[in-house]
């Protein structure tokens, strides 16, 4: 891939991620409408940011440092980004008018157990750590993809724990989801426990 059309990649990246802001507003706007609330809003200005600068990053990474395009590492990391794109807008269609960026939640309203949450409980963010995990590698930024990835995972902490904690209260989430496990279908919640990658 050359270096143009990686940065046309990234381009692309950041016009999708503000036609997702706008989608998320509307469906926040709807979603208070009815009753809704939001939770956990201090950390969704940090995820806008951390984001925003994952995009800056692996630009900068690649033009200021020269990082080549290696067509061994480049393309399965390209295909590994598409499967993870892949996953987050299938959750996100699944979802519908309920997806959103900041977690909302409205009164009555079921959790959600098709699609891709059949499998696990988070697919959305799964998805978001192949992105964030494979772009950069797309055209070598092994330190962009090291030191975002690092960063996404703590602030996923924050954010899964936050969500987690709203479902349970206010909508029977542990009822609906049983043991499915947050991240890799076929492991049970003890297996991602013992291996660090339960959130909480």
């Amino acid at each position: 891939m050359s270096l143009p059309l990686y940065l046309l990649l990234l381009g692309a990246l950041a016009l999708q991620r503000l036609f997702e802001l706008r989608l998320s507003g509307r469906n926040l706007e709807r979603a208070l409408a009815r009753g809704g609330s939001e939770f956990g809003r201090g950390h969704f200005g940090v995820m806008k940011a951390l984001h925003t600068l994952f995009l800056v990053a692996c630009a900068s990474e690649v033009l200021l440092l020269g990082r080549p395009f290696a067509a061994l590492l480049g393309w399965p990391m390209l295909a590994l980004a598409l499967v993870g794109e892949g996953l987050r807008y299938w959750a996100m269609f699944t979802l519908g008018p309920a997806w959103n960026a900041r977690v909302v939640l409205v009164p009555g309203q079921p959790v959600v157990t098709t699609g891709p949450y059949r499998y696990i409980r988070h697919p959305n963010y799964l998805g978001v750590v192949l992105v964030i995990f494979a772009v950069p590698l797309i055209h070598g930024a092994w330190i962009t993809s090291l030191v975002f990835s690092v960063a996404n995972a703590f602030l996923l902490r924050v954010r899964i724990r936050c969500e987690e904690a709203a479902l349970a209260e206010h909508s029977g989430y542990a009822e609906s989801v049983g043991v499915r496990p947050r991240f890799v279908p076929g492991r049970s919640r003890a297996a991602e426990k013992a291996t660090g990658v339960a959130a909480r």
